[in-house]
């Protein structure tokens, strides 16, 4: 049986995976502020139909950053 080791990842393979998390972060926020610009100019504009789904949008974009920066 042949036995593997586990190498420990290096500083720089740790600093790939950081710097993708941190994109995809910023990705999600960006989308988040989109998200309540146009629930905003909506509720403005009197249609409270796009009100809820955005919002639960939002919580799960939400939920996905808090997981992300949590797991860093």
């Amino acid at each position: 049986m042949a036995t593997t080791m586990k190498r420990p990842s290096t500083r720089a393979q740790q600093m790939v995976v950081i710097y993708g998390i941190l994109c995809f972060a910023l990705i999600l926020v960006v989308l988040q502020l989109w998200l309540f610009t146009a629930t905003m100019n909506a509720w403005l504009g009197n249609d409270e139909a796009i009100v809820w789904p955005a919002f639960g949008a939002s919580t799960v974009c939400l939920l996905l950053n808090v997981g992300l920066l949590r797991y860093l």
